[in-house]
């Protein structure tokens, strides 16, 4: 076997590792370079350790139920029809015309829920950002139904892949034992609490633990998705002599990565199955380019261990960041912790908890490219100004979130009277109360269970290095769908839950923090009944301003009339929070400035 392409990865057995962070401009290193570290006696002594790779059960699980026609049978029967269809576009790739039809003609979707699943799927796999905003200039030039469903025509996934994708849907299945579960910080042996008819997906998506527990419980079901059909039963399962084709082992690669204990690298698992020392374990028969079922299964729940880029691993021995100042008065301490340090060159993860009645803003290097997960903040202003690839927002109160563009997904997660500020590919929310969402996003809003009073609204607002930052994640201001919302779930019938921002409501939102760059206005400007509802509140301050001038006061009267309007101005400051925002923004003393990083 060749030598193995490498990306930089901590040991196993707890140690730290230590390395170059990655690039301030996003663009990471390759996760793959290099050869192999050792000699051969040396490679023969050491063990192979797999995890779950953190992105698809993260992202990929989408944090709502899965209809019951996603369960095993039907995937099995997805997968046979696939294969023999291949000629019409449905193996070894998967066409979305091909996807279409199985997933509403077979499967009983509709026709947006299957939209959905292969949207996110097609957001996991890596593409260049020109390529993202070529694709979304040629969906927003269609002008009708038909020209955008020629366009989506020209898609297609990895059938193998994909299959595996909609089976780890059922990661959100929703857990009474995890729904009843509490905790505070964001512990890595317990899952986030919530009450009855909350369901507690999110927290799976997250959890590390959970997501080898999945692994372990459905890998033989997986592996089984995987093979050719001659390779089944006449009761469609695996026998001691199938094999496992070399493709399939390529597929199983989205799911699972790994490592020879001791190298500092990081390896699909096609390449480590192929490793000659693994061989002999895993079955491998050079003649026929497969792998026993036994012996590759075996050998998979043997190297099996919990991911070391993950959420336990962020918590338990990632960097403490000081980005947060202790309250007075409170017993509540803020926690923020990320594994940048410890994961070079790879999506960083930043966990943020209980920031408690001040204002957090951040533009650093630590935040770029990362997922973030924000925990218990209540009364607070968080301003992450960088691309970011992922942001959960779970159980905040009273607080509002001013976003970098995000590459991925924003969801947001049993909240109450949230605002958020973003451009996103896309976002989901479940379980909140009273929140507004001022976003820019090229898919639908996705308005899952439990949530009432939501409020969407156009992005509006803009910092200096915003276009350049979606540049970097490949988000254009077309297409904009922020005001047609996807319900699924419970209340999928039910529109009362949302409602579209009157423009007599809405003001522009101003980022209070200097920045160099170049974006001077909101990219993409706003619907026209925002800008006119603006325009004519300026229109009445410029009236009320003439009348000031023209009403000739006495320099007393001018006093007394400035004195009057300032009362009124730091009443309404009280009464709308706002007084609390203007004096968090004030500097720090010297020796309690928020950390740099």
């Amino acid at each position: 076997m060749a030598a193995l392409p490498a990306r930089s990865a901590p040991p196993i057995r707890g140690a730290h590792f230590t390395g170059a962070s990655a690039a301030a401009n996003g663009k990471r290193a390759s996760r793959r370079g290099g050869g192999r570290p050792y000699g051969t006696g040396a490679v023969m002594a050491a063990a192979v350790a797999l995890w779950v790779r953190t992105e698809p059960p993260l992202l990929g699980a989408l944090p709502l139920p899965p209809p019951g026609r996603l369960g095993r049978p039907y995937l099995r029967k997805m997968a046979a029809y696939a294969r023999r269809r291949a000629a019409e576009g449905c193996f070894p790739r998967l066409r979305w015309a091909r996807w279409r039809h199985i997933a509403c003609g077979k499967l009983r979707l509709g026709r947006g829920l299957a939209w959905l699943y292969f949207q996110r799927f097609l957001r996991l796999r890596p593409a260049p950002p020109p390529r993202s905003l070529r694709r979304a200039e040629a969906e927003a030039a269609c002008g009708s139904a038909e020209e955008l469903e020629r366009e989506r025509s020209k898609l297609s996934v990895d059938t193998l892949q994909f299959l595996l994708f909609l089976y780890l849907q059922q990661l959100s299945r929703l857990s009474l034992r995890t729904a009843l579960r509490g905790e505070q910080w964001p512990s890595p042996a317990a899952a986030a609490p919530g009450p009855a008819g909350k369901g507690a997906g999110q927290s799976k998506n997250w959890n590390d633990q959970d997501h080898l527990a999945f692994l372990l419980a459905h890998l033989s079901d997986m592996l089984e998705l995987l093979l050719e059909p001659e390779q089944l039963s006449a009761s469609s399962h695996a026998t001691s002599n199938s094999l496992v084709s070399y493709e399939a082992v390529c597929a199983l690669s989205f799911l699972i990565e790994g490592t020879v204990e001791g190298s500092g690298t990081v390896h699909p698992l096609h390449e480590l199955a192929l490793w000659q020392p693994c061989q002999e374990k895993n079955g491998y028969s050079k003649s026929n380019n497969a792998f026993s079922f036994p012996k590759l299964e075996s050998w998979l729940r043997s190297c099996l261990t919990t991911n070391p880029f993950g959420m336990t691993a962020c918590l338990r021995s990632g960097k403490k960041l000081a980005w947060a100042q202790q309250v007075e008065g409170t017993t509540r301490r803020a926690k923020i912790a990320c594994n940048a340090p410890v994961v070079p060159e790879v999506f960083p993860m930043v966990i943020m908890s209980q920031v408690y009645k001040q204002t957090l803003a951040k533009s650093s290097d630590t935040l770029v490219g990362a997922h973030v997960r924000i925990h218990r903040c209540n009364e607070s202003f968080i301003y992450l100004l960088s691309p970011l690839r992922s942001v959960t927002i779970e159980k905040c109160r009273n607080s509002t979130f001013v976003l970098g563009p995000v590459q991925v997904s924003v969801h947001v997660h049993s909240c109450d009277n949230v605002k958020v500020i973003a451009v996103c590919y896309s976002l989901s929310l479940s379980s909140t109360t009273g929140c507004t969402f001022h976003v820019l996003t090229p898919t639908q809003p996705l308005i899952l269970a439990g949530n009432q009073a939501v409020s969407l609204a156009p992005f509006h607002t803009h910092y200096p290095m915003l276009e350049d930052h979606m540049a970097q994640v490949g988000l254009a201001t077309l297409p904009n769908y922020w005001d047609s919302p996807l319900l699924l779930g419970k209340e999928s019938s039910d529109t009362s839950v949302f409602r579209l921002l009157p423009p007599s409501d809405f003001y522009t939102f101003v980022i209070p923090f200097e920045m160099e760059g170049d974006t001077t206005e909101t990219p993409g400007g706003l619907p026209h009944a925002y800008q006119k509802a603006l325009s004519q509140r300026e229109q009445k301050v410029q009236i009320w301003q003439k009348m000031v001038k023209e009403a000739c006061l006495s320099k007393d009267q001018r006093k007394q009339f400035q004195m009057l309007v300032e009362s009124k101005f730091y009443e309404w400051l009280i009464q709308t929070g706002n007084r609390q925002q203007l004096d968090s923004l004030v500097p720090p003393a010297v020796g309690s400035k928020q950390a740099a990083g």
